[in-house]
C-alpha cells in the first residue's frame, strides 16, 4: 500500500500564494483569449452587428438581459415574466452599474466569457491541496474551455451557466480545505456560497443535498471519531432547510458564531466520550432525512429527467398535452461518442481523464467530495447534453494527473536538478496540450449564429414604437424571450414558459386558418391575463371550454372557425412576430397542436417549405 501511496503520490509543494496568483491570472487569460476565436469569425459581418456589438447568441440570454434592464431603469410591466428578481439578471445589473462605461449590449456578450473562466481559481487551489498547484494549473487551462464547457460559456451565451459549475467547484474546494485543514472558516464560507448558488439556480439543491450526504460518508469512513467534524457537517445542513434564503445567511453565521465561541471549546472533552460522538451523528442524519433529505429523494423520483414521457398526462379526465421536453435538443438522449467528446473533447482525453481521476481518487479520498458533480456529468445519459459540464473540470484534473505522473518519472532520467525540474513542467505541459488540442481544433469550428440578426432586431424596434408594453407578440417559444427584450411587449410563450398546455393555443394560432387564428389569439390572451389575476394553472384550453360551456375540444374548434364567434374583449393588441427562420422548426410547431388531446396520439400533418424546393411531413 505504501508503494502505491508513493507511485501516486505528488508530495509536498511550497510555493508562495504570489505564485499561485500568478498562474490563476495565466490560466484565467488563456481561457479569456481562447474565446476570442469567435470574435475572430464574426467580426466584420454587418447582419450579426446590432446597437455597436455582437448580437448574443441563446434565447435563454434575453430573458436574464430583460430583468438586468428593466432593474436598471428602475421598474416593469405588471406580469410582464420579466426576471428582475433572479440573481443572474441581479448581478448582471450589478456589473453594469459597476461599469457605465461599457454598453449594456456590449456587457451581457463578452460577461459570459469572463465569468465563467473563474473556474480556474478552485482548479487551482484543489490541485494545491491534494498537493500540486501545477497540477491544478495545468487542469485550469483544460477545464476552462473543453468542448462542452466552452459551448455554454462563450461569448454570447449569456446565462446560469457561467457560474453553474464555478459555484460548486469553489464550495467543493472550500469542503475540502475544511475537512484537510479541519478549519471551520472553510466550511462556513462554503455554505454560504451553498446557499447563494441555490439563488443561482434552482437545480443546484439537488447538488447541495449530494455535497452533504457525500461528506458524512467521507466522515464515516475517514473520521468518524472526529467529533467537530460532525459540527462541520451541520454548516451543509443549513442551505437545504426548508426556509427563506436570507435566514439561511443569517442561520450559516449564527451557527458559525455558536461553533465558533461555544461548541469548539467543548470538543475536546466531548471527543473522549464515543457515545457523545454517535449520539451527535445520529442526531445529525437523523435531523437531516426528517427535515431535508426524504422529501429531496421524492422529488428527485419524480422529476420530469427521471420521468420522460410523451405526452403531459395529466390525469385520464384531463386533456393530454405534448411534452416539451420531447423536442429540447439539449434534454435528449445523445450517443457515447458526442458524450465523451463533449466531456474531453477526444477519446484519448476522456480515458486518460477517468483513469487519473480514479487513481487521484484512491490516492486522495477527499476527492470524493466531487462525486456529485462527476455522477451529475454522467448523468447525461439519462438527462441530456446539457449535464456533461460538470464532469469537464473532474476529468480535466484526471488529465492533469496523468500528465504530471508520466513527467514526474521522466524526469528522473536527468541528473541535473535544475534540468530536470524545467523538463517535468515542459513535459507535463506538451503532454496536456495534446488533451488540450482536440478542444481548440472544435472551437474554431463551432461558430454559432446570434438568434435573431439585424434586420429581425430592426423590425422588433419598429415593433417597439408602434405597440405598447402591455400588448402582445404571438409568436413561437424560441423567440419569446428576444421579443421581450428588443420589442418590450408580451409574449404568451417563452423559454421558461412553454409547457405542452401553453404551447397549443400558440401552435393552434399559427397552423390554422387565419379566423380560427384570430379567435384563438385573443382567447389565449383573455385565458392568460385572466390566469394572473387569479393564479390558476396554465391549461387555458380547458378554462376556454369551461367558459363557453362545451364538452370537447373538438366542438370548441368548430366554434373557432366563424367569424361571428363571440369573443370576449381584451385591452391588448395582439401582433404575429413571425421570423422566417421559422420555417426550419415549423413541422415541431404543428406537433404540439396536432395530436388527439384525449389519448395523446399524434395525428400526423403537412408542412410545405416552398423556398427550400421540399416538402416536410410528420
Amino acid at each position: 500500500m505504501d508503494n502505491w501511496k508513493k507511485f501516486l503520490g505528488l508530495g509536498e509543494e511550497f510555493l508562495s500564494l504570489n505564485v499561485v496568483w500568478l498562474l490563476i491570472f495565466v490560466a484565467y487569460a488563456f481561457n479569456i483569449a481562447v474565446r476570442y476565436i469567435y470574435i475572430g469569425y464574426i467580426d466584420g459581418q454587418s447582419q450579426l452587428f446590432w446597437n455597436n456589438t455582437f448580437i448574443i447568441n441563446t434565447n435563454d440570454g434575453f430573458y436574464w438581459a430583460e430583468g438586468a434592464r428593466d432593474i436598471l431603469n428602475g421598474g416593469h410591466q405588471s406580469n410582464d415574466l420579466s426576471p428582475v428578481h433572479t440573481m443572474a439578471a441581479v448581478l448582471t445589473a450589478m456589473i453594469a452599474k459597476l461599469l457605465p462605461f461599457v454598453s449594456f449590449d456590449t456587457l451581457i456578450f463578452y460577461l459570459p466569457g469572463f465569468l465563467s473562466s473563474l473556474i480556474v481559481i478552485p482548479l487551482i487551489f484543489i490541485g494545491r491541496l491534494v498537493g500540486s498547484t501545477w497540477l491544478g494549473f495545468l487542469a485550469a487551462l483544460l477545464g476552462g474551455m473543453a468542448w462542452s464547457y466552452y459551448h455554454r460559456t462563450m461569448f454570447g451565451y449569456i446565462d446560469t451557466d457561467m457560474l453553474i459549475v464555478v459555484l460548486p467547484l469553489s464550495a467543493i474546494a472550500l469542503m475540502m480545505y475544511s475537512f484537510a485543514k479541519n478549519e471551520k472558516i472553510y466550511m462556513m464560507l462554503a455554505a454560504i456560497v451553498e446557499v447563494f448558488m441555490m439563488q443561482w439556480h434552482g437545480g443546484m439543491y439537488n447538488v447541495v443535498n449530494s455535497l452533504f450526504i457525500v461528506s458524512f460518508i467521507y466522515v464515516l469512513i475517514f473520521a468518524r471519531m472526529q467529533l467537530n467534524y460532525y459540527l462541520f457537517l451541520i454548516y451543509l445542513i443549513i442551505p437545504v432547510l426548508p426556509m427563506d434564503v436570507t435566514w439561511k445567511y443569517i442561520f450559516v453565521i449564527a451557527y458559525g458564531a455558536l461553533h465558533w465561541f461555544v461548541l469548539e471549546s467543548r470538543v475536546e472533552h466531548l471527543v473522549k466520550k464515543p457515545k457523545t460522538v454517535w449520539g451527535l451523528a445520529i442526531g445529525v442524519v437523523g435531523g437531516y432525512l426528517i427535515f431535508v433529505g426524504l422529501p429531496w429523494i421524492n422529488n428527485v423520483i419524480h422529476n420530469t429527467y427521471f420521468t420522460r414521457a410523451v405526452t403531459d398526462s395529466m390525469a385520464d379526465d384531463k386533456l393530454h398535452y405534448f411534452s416539451v421536453l420531447n423536442t429540447v435538443r439539449e434534454a435528449g438522449h445523445i450517443s457515447y461518442d458526442t458524450i465523451v467528446h463533449r466531456i474531453s473533447g477526444s477519446w484519448l482525453g476522456f480515458i486518460t481523464g477517468l483513469v487519473g481521476y480514479l487513481f487521484l481518487l484512491v490516492r486522495y479520498p477527499l476527492l470524493m467530495l466531487s462525486l456529485p458533480l462527476l455522477a451529475l456529468g454522467f448523468f447525461t445519459l439519462k438527462g441530456g447534453l446539457r449535464f456533461t459540464i460538470f464532469a469537464v473540470p473532474l476529468m480535466a484534473l484526471g488529465n492533469a494527473f496523468i500528465a504530471i505522473l508520466i513527467a514526474k518519472y521522466v524526469k528522473n532520467a536527468f541528473i541535473n536538478d535544475k534540468v530536470a525540474k524545467s523538463a517535468y513542467h515542459i513535459i507535463s505541459l506538451g503532454i496536456m496540450g495534446l488533451f488540450i488540442y482536440p478542444n481548440y481544433q472544435h472551437i474554431h469550428k463551432y461558430i454559432v449564429p446570434p438568434v435573431m440578426n439585424k434586420t429581425e432586431i430592426e423590425t422588433l424596434e419598429k415593433l417597439k414604437h408602434i405597440a405598447k408594453r402591455t400588448d402582445y407578440a404571438l409568436s413561437w417559444w424560441d423567440y419569446g424571450y428576444p421579443i421581450r427584450y428588443y420589442a418590450d411587449v408580451k409574449t404568451l410563450v417563452d423559454g421558461g414558459k412553454h409547457t405542452g398546455a401553453v404551447n397549443f393555443p400558440v401552435s393552434f394560432a399559427l397552423t390554422r386558418d387565419l379566423v380560427s387564428s384570430r379567435n384563438m389569439a385573443v382567447l389565449a390572451v383573455y385565458e392568460t391575463e385572466k390566469s394572473f389575476k387569479t393564479k390558476r394553472g396554465n391549461d387555458y384550453l380547458q378554462y376556454m371550454m369551461e367558459d363557453y360551456n362545451v364538452s370537447t375540444p373538438e366542438k370548441l374548434f368548430e366554434m373557432l372557425k366563424s367569424p361571428n364567434f363571440p369573443l370576449p374583449k381584451i385591452k391588448e393588441d395582439i401582433y404575429y412576430v413571425l421570423p422566417y427562420r421559422m420555417m426550419d422548426i415549423f413541422p415541431t410547431v404543428a406537433v404540439f397542436s396536432t395530436l388527439d388531446l384525449h389519448s395523446g396520439k399524434q395525428h400526423s400533418h403537412f408542412f410545405y417549405a416552398p423556398k427550400q424546393g421540399r416538402k416536410i411531413q410528420d
